[in-house]
């Protein structure tokens, strides 16, 4: 099969390529739950480039070459001896973690802590290629108005913000106020689900005039510029108190400071970009009570609500397609901010 494969670390990102088109052999089921799924499309992620970065060499033990793509869609190509719930020709989306469901926290549905685990397209082959070898456990079904190149980044992206903003969206009341940091590929997604599961009002600061314009597409009630005085202007919106949740799709640079100068005493900053850090007097922490959130992807039951969303029409991904040999445009427009909403790699 074709695949874009990455061969080399490259920690400034300056190289004319990032991964290589070639061909690979085709991956083959090993296990009887084992199901290979014909890729229709796989999202490109920050993520991805922090791998060609080199940022997740200590994180995961993966030996080079290998092949990234963690958003992946597309069509059941062959099963294993026990697969039951999916059949050759089905449409399907691959939750981003392969699990082998014994473990306390699969039974408990928490994927991504689960013990015997891994993760394609982070520790293992992902979908930048022609076919994807994954598990029985990791598959939905899509409705018929869900193309799979049309929802594949929902597996990371979708998700994530997805499971942010639900968890945020349970404690926000009408006449109180979330802010987004971030309407990029993630924080549009975090817009719409906020929008459908609470009345808050949205508050979405971004540095892109773009971003913003697609922010108030998705339904955001308020914008603000970023880059300059954001904390003020959030804290005008909501008579000078702050939001009760703030939701950071940046996590660097300034983001996480200024996110927490958004966040109202009691209130709750969720972190979900990354790269930056977290550092904060004791006695803040004390005498405002707010509370740091963490949020990993998420879970499968969290994809199959997010799925319904989409089907409904509530949540829709902003994408500019690609070829699978364009992987290395594909990235660098990602890394020079070139994309709205997501890129999505079609085989």
């Amino acid at each position: 099969m074709k695949a874009s494969v990455l061969h080399e670390y490259d920690e400034s990102l300056s190289r004319d390529e990032f991964v290589r088109y070639e061909e690979v052999a085709d991956p083959k089921i090993g296990r009887p739950t084992d199901v290979i799924v014909r890729i229709g499309g796989a999202g490109v992620c920050r993520t991805d480039l922090h791998v060609v970065e080199g940022i997740w060499r200590s994180k995961v033990d993966v030996v080079l070459p290998y092949i990234m793509g963690h958003e992946n869609a597309g069509w059941v190509e062959a099963v294993g001896s026990a697969v039951e719930s999916v059949k050759v020709g089905d449409a399907v989306i691959c939750h981003p973690l392969v699990t082998s469901g014994y473990c306390l926290a699969c039974r408990r549905g928490d994927d991504m802590h689960a013990t015997d685990s891994s993760f394609p397209g982070i520790n293992a082959n992902g979908g930048y290629a022609e076919y994807l070898l994954t598990g029985e456990r990791s598959l939905i079904k899509l409705p018929k108005s869900l193309a799979p190149k049309d929802v594949a980044p929902y597996t990371d992206a979708g998700l994530t913000a997805y499971r942010a903003a639900k968890k945020a969206s349970r404690h926000l009341l009408p006449g109180q106020f979330a802010v987004v940091i971030g309407a990029g590929g993630l924080g549009h997604i975090g817009i719409q689900v906020l929008k459908a599961l609470c009345a808050a009002e949205i508050i979405v600061v971004d540095r892109s005039e773009t971003a913003l314009q697609l922010a108030k597409d998705c339904g955001a009630d308020h914008t603000v510029k970023g880059g300059g005085d954001e904390v003020q202007s959030v804290l005008e919106l909501t008579s000078g108190n702050g939001a009760e949740a703030v939701i950071d799709f940046v996590g660097e640079g300034d983001a996480v400071a200024k996110g927490l100068a958004m966040t109202r005493n009691g209130g709750f900053y969720y972190i979900v970009g990354y790269g930056g850090k977290i550092d904060l007097p004791t006695i803040d922490m004390i005498t405002s009570e707010k509370t740091i959130v963490g949020n990993l992807v998420g879970t499968y039951p969290e994809l199959v609500e997010l799925m319904a969303l989409a089907d409904r029409g509530l949540v829709h991904l902003a994408t500019k397609e690609y070829r699978l040999s364009e992987a290395n445009q594909a990235l660098k427009d990602l890394h020079h901010g070139k994309v709205r909403g997501r890129a999505v790699l079609i085989p």
